[in-house]
């Protein structure tokens, strides 16, 4: 009776979206990053060194965001034989809202922008990093997480080893009339040669239009850096990382 009570404890608790530090690590698939709780789905490869992450988009507040990905994690790990992780950002899945709400929990809000959203994501990439002892890393991003993980990608230039951003935003200044926004162009003076870019689009996406990337691009390729471009005709916003030709791409290139 006291296990069922104690089962019935952590489930409420962790549904709740406040969840303590203790309580987090008695989970197998939950592990405590600045102050939140996070829920994560690994498929291991045996590749030594090397570690994919994948970072989701904005959703609407709850969405299972690992039933969504888990999919996509493991054949992007089958396809590279690389371990590949994805996680659920606060206030998704069963990951807590401690301290962070969900990218969407307030439409007003670019939360995506904000510097408390970029420090976190920084902390589960070295997090993830260390776990699993990877030397380089490699990131797969769509949509909010895309815009979130470049701007990481050259605050920290010598952190990521390619990066996939598949309908992003890198420009936000002055987007929806917000001027205290950051995002890779703060930073974009800082990127090296360490890490490759592939900056992906969708031709009928009406979220992140077609010339925000192309333009993105070509920004980056004046400046010399290592980009590649993919266009993925016909297709639109949603699951823009996760279609075929993405998937083709990504995993040619983290096969190399």
């Amino acid at each position: 009776m006291k296990k069922l009570l104690l089962l019935i404890f952590i489930s409420l608790t962790l549904y709740s979206k406040s969840i303590t530090k203790q309580m987090c690590q008695n989970q197998d698939d939950m592990i405590y990053i600045q102050n939140e709780c996070i829920n994560y789905f690994v498929e291991e490869g045996d590749v030594d060194g090397k570690l994919n992450i994948i970072v989701h988009g904005a959703w609407k507040d709850g969405t299972n965001i690992l039933a969504r990905y888990s999919a996509f994690a493991s054949t992007v790990s089958m396809n590279t034989d690389i371990t590949t992780i994805t996680f659920a950002m606060p206030g998704y899945s069963k990951s807590s809202t401690n301290n962070l709400q969900g990218l969407l929990h307030d439409k007003k809000i670019t939360r995506f922008g904000k510097s408390e959203y970029i420090d976190f994501l920084h902390e589960v990439f070295i997090t993830f990093k260390a776990k699993y002892n990877a030397k380089e890393i490699n990131i797969i991003a769509h949509s909010a997480g895309a815009s979130l993980s470049a701007t990481i990608s050259a605050k920290y230039p010598k952190l990521i080893k390619n990066i996939f951003l598949a309908g992003g935003r890198y420009d936000l200044s002055n987007y929806k009339g917000q001027n205290n926004l950051i995002s890779i162009n703060n930073f974009i003076n800082n990127i090296g040669t360490y890490t490759n870019y592939m900056v992906i689009y969708g031709t009928k996406d009406s979220i992140s239009k077609p010339q925000i990337s192309i333009e993105f691009y070509n920004k980056l390729k004046s400046l010399n850096k290592n980009v590649k471009l993919l266009e993925i005709k016909g297709h639109n916003h949603l699951d823009l990382d996760m279609s075929d030709e993405s998937v083709e791409a990504i995993s040619s290139i983290l096969e190399e």
